[in-house]
């Protein structure tokens, strides 16, 4: 069975990064994962990446420390560099070429990021991974993601998470929430589901680029749900 989509966005949280000791960066996650995008490389797939930095330091979780929202959150670009930059190390150490594009620049680790170069990288079969968010406060990673994946022309948007899909309330609060197997980008901006900012809807919305979200704690969940249909929630159309 082939895979149903040639350029995918993977966004990747930082609190996934960070396993089971909920900090940092767990090597033991980390490698699992780049294993399993380099076996989805392997299968002539497209890959862009957009990280988070959670798993570091979160901009909106900042304000105890005092520090400014806008500060805060230009410390959690800096973050998800961090992030880029460890998995960039792990998915090359498998023989994969890769770039990081930063959204802010810090020219000694990344390239910036421009839309034509980063296509002309995934056409010459180098997987991107996206930093820096979308370089401005007060936008999350999953606007970032959604934003990229409409700039490349992506096929899809795989929302890593640590839930099998978006269900009618929190799962892991409460174990009677049903899993939704399939949705409208209306339906979901109107439920209000907290999976995913509205913000990275409404731009999935407008190029009418499909996201999944799907469970990524699962071993090879990543090529499964490329591969089958029903795995996760479906939005879209």
């Amino acid at each position: 069975m082939g895979v149903r989509y040639n350029r995918i966005l993977l966004k990747l949280s930082g609190g996934i990064l960070a396993g089971e000791q909920g900090f940092g960066i767990d090597p033991k996650t980390l490698n699992r994962i780049s294993d399993e995008i380099v076996e989805v490389y392997n299968l002539g797939v497209q890959i862009a990446i957009v990280v988070g930095g959670g798993n570091i330091l979160r901009g909106t979780q900042s304000s105890h420390l005092g520090i400014d929202r806008v500060t805060a959150d230009y410390m959690g670009m800096l973050a998800t560099i961090l992030n880029a930059l460890a998995l960039q190390s792990l998915i090359e150490r498998r023989g994969v070429q890769t770039r990081v594009m930063s959204a802010i620049t810090v020219s000694q680790v990344a390239e910036p990021y421009i839309r034509r170069r980063a296509i002309r990288h995934l056409e010459k079969g180098r997987i991107v991974i996206f930093a820096g968010g979308t370089g401005n406060p007060y936008f999350s990673t999953d606007s970032a993601a959604a934003l990229r994946a409409s700039e490349i022309g992506a096929d899809v948007i795989l929302k890593g998470t640590r839930v099998d899909g978006v269900y009618t309330e929190d799962p892991e609060k409460n174990p009677n929430a049903e899993k939704i197997s399939r949705l409208t980008y209306y339906d979901f901006l109107v439920n209000d589901y907290k999976v995913l900012d509205t913000s990275a809807i409404d731009i999935a919305r407008q190029t009418s680029i499909p996201i999944i979200v799907f469970n990524i704690t699962r071993e090879g969940e990543l090529l499964r749900v490329l591969k089958e249909e029903g795995v996760g929630t479906y939005i879209g159309v």
